[in-house]
């Protein structure tokens, strides 16, 4: 008789931990790249294909990475693993699975209502039960409905898993006391834009003329990482297609990205796969993103590249930045990731505050 009681209490004490975080969390544990998934092991297996093509999504670098690691786990190890870093609770709401018992005991009122008319189907909660954490509660009205809002869904849920990685990486990049802030302050003071200037990058090129500043680091190295912003001055929405981004960038790496005999130059691979481009949310601007692969006209070499391309409305601006890796022995979705973390940063100065902008020029004085 006792056992019957027992999920129900086990569902009371971790309610009482759902609203009990505060400001003295402990940071999260566990490998950024693992998310747990709380889920009954029958509706799991019912979802599992959508929940693999979603979050352990395979990209090429040019070696096959997952973006994630799906780790599901049953609801009795719940409260062990409230610690981690990524967690998916998996669920539907005519399930009467214990997963499913919590998130409909957990869930407000007025949000159960919106996941009842299907209007809602996945809800975040930062920092829930540890600091720099992401837990997300997965639901739906029921399992086929859920198959399709993952699918239908799954850009914005892996964007949520993918930002908050980012954040956690950005937190551990971020040295102010050791940035190049010269050369961030000479950014800013010529070109109206800045982003965060690393320790150990070389400010390789700057050329006002055809608007490109390059910045590399790792120079004859194993691991070397080449950044370019490009922009072009009064421009308007014609740019922002995928043949015009190819384009863009071929002309841009063919110019300035070669060799120091200039007999060999960068340009776009085609040979794995040609460039992925998708729309992208970046710091708030409509975006497009493109991942592929660059290589050495020679065939000598080569690597995976992100650059985001937009307008900038203030300034009537089409920026490119872009990032590439060049590390030929080792596997570089980490490599990337910080790269990318790192094109972030990218701020115009309209989006600085008087102050901000203040700071950052006294390096000149």
């Amino acid at each position: 008789m006792k056992r019957k009681y027992l999920p129900l209490l086990f569902i009371t004490t971790l309610l009482l931990s759902l609203f009990s975080c505060t400001n003295s969390q402990r940071p999260a544990v566990g490998n950024g790249d693992d998310i747990i998934v709380i889920a009954d092991s029958a509706l799991y297996y019912e979802l599992e294909a959508e929940m693999l093509h979603v979050f352990e999504k395979i990209i090429y670098t040019p070696q096959p990475e997952n973006l994630f690691n799906l780790q599901r786990e049953n609801f009795r190890k719940f409260s062990k693993l409230q610690n981690r870093k990524n967690i998916i609770i998996l669920g539907a709401l005519d399930s009467d699975d214990n997963t499913s018992k919590y998130i409909k005991a957990s869930l407000d009122s007025s949000v159960t209502e919106l996941v009842r008319n299907n209007e809602e189907s996945f809800i975040n909660k930062p920092n829930l039960w540890a600091k720099d954490q992401l837990v997300m509660f997965l639901v739906s009205n029921s399992v086929n409905e859920l198959k399709k809002n993952i699918l239908k869904r799954n850009e914005e849920l892996l964007y949520s898993f993918r930002k908050a990685s980012n954040q956690r990486l950005f937190a551990k990049l971020y040295k102010p006391s050791l940035e190049l802030k010269k050369i961030k302050a000479d950014i800013l003071s010529n070109y109206g834009w800045t982003l965060y200037v690393q320790p150990a990058i070389d400010y390789a090129k700057s050329d006002s003329v055809n608007n490109f500043v390059w910045l590399r680091s790792g120079r004859n190295t194993p691991i070397e990482r080449w950044m370019f912003v490009h922009w072009i001055e009064n421009a308007d929405a014609k740019y922002l297609n995928n043949d015009s981004l190819i384009n863009i960038r071929n002309r841009v790496t063919k110019k300035y990205y070669r060799t120091s005999d200039d007999s060999v130059y960068v340009d776009i691979a085609y040979g794995m796969s040609k460039p992925m481009v998708a729309q992208a949310n970046f710091n708030g601007r409509y975006a497009l993103m493109s991942q592929g692969f660059w290589k050495f006209s020679d065939k000598s070499g080569g690597g995976p590249f992100v650059s985001y391309s937009f307008l900038d409305e203030k300034s009537g601006r089409f920026y490119m930045i872009d990032a590439s890796i060049f590390a030929p022995k080792y596997y570089k979705k980490k490599l990337l990731q910080r790269a990318d973390v790192v094109l972030s940063s990218f701020r115009t100065i309209d989006e600085l505050s008087e102050e901000n902008v203040e700071d950052i020029l006294s390096e000149l004085d």
